[in-house]
């Protein structure tokens, strides 16, 4: 079982480490245009198995797609990550160009793959790909609701003091300002949110949710990295190992936007 990440930046690098711990497949192969950066990178990962105790065998290579050939799965970063004062429809011009010739690649080598989009913005990338590759919709998405619906759970968990594996919740809509948290579905234990904490306290979530991104853009200076890595990680576990989960991603249905 052969998984690819391309773009071995912040974002690539933490979903590869992710799916080299867990072990997820038998190899991680990271791919990036800079030299030396994902050899390096993925030879780091590597050395750390033996303390962390995993097997999965971790290959870098610059600009060279035929390491990915045969990959079952295949996980899109590349792009440049927003800065501050930037929304993610300003890296439209830039990133539409990369993913076309990111996907134009995969395909090449890998025209079975599941593709799992995480570069922004996130939907007009998705799409980008889709037009790319010609796949069926079900072998393309984007990452965008795990990512969105952790950061609306942890919000919550910390309102409430509680832990948040307790917290099941359902957003819907677009990556960004269009994005729709459920209330309605949100529970902690099975208990409704709404019942936990007062209507303004909830809005409140709700719309930092909405902007958590930008909120860790004016922090740090770049787009996050920890939690959308891990969520993709997660997205290529559910798929490699069929785990026939009802999951928070946002699925991009092709067909709406054709």
């Amino acid at each position: 079982m052969k998984v690819t990440v391309v773009g071995a930046g912040n974002v690539g690098a933490t979903c590869a480490d992710v799916l080299a711990y867990r072990e997820i497949a038998n190899e991680v192969v990271l791919l990036d245009i800079k030299e030396g950066l994902a050899e390096g990178k993925s030879l780091d990962i590597w050395q750390k198995a033996p303390i962390n105790l995993y097997d999965t065998r971790t290959i870098g290579a610059t600009n060279d797609y035929s390491k990915s050939s045969g990959s079952e799965v295949v996980v899109i970063t590349s792009g440049l990550p927003r800065k501050p004062g930037m929304s993610r429809d300003d890296l439209i011009g830039t990133n539409a160009g990369i993913v076309k010739s990111v996907t134009e690649n995969i395909i090449k080598h890998s025209p079975e793959a599941i593709i799992i989009v995480v570069s922004n913005p996130l939907d007009v990338m998705t799409y980008q790909a889709h037009i790319t590759s010609k796949l069926p919709r079900a072998k393309l998405m984007g990452m965008a609701g795990i990512l969105d619906t952790a950061r609306y759970r942890a919000f919550i968990a910390e309102a409430l003091n509680v832990s948040p594996k307790d917290i099941q919740a359902m957003l819907l809509g677009g990556h960004g300002d269009t994005m729709v948290p459920l209330p309605r579905y949100t529970t902690v234990s099975g208990i409704p949110v709404t019942e936990l904490m007062p209507e303004e306290k909830l809005n409140a979530i709700i719309e930092r949710t909405k902007v958590g991104g930008g909120e860790l853009v004016k922090l740090m200076g770049t787009s996050a990295w920890y939690a959308p890595g891990s969520a993709a990680a997660q997205m290529v576990e559910s798929i490699v190992r069929d785990q026939k989960e009802f999951f928070r991603f946002v699925f991009v249905w092709m067909e709406s936007m054709e």
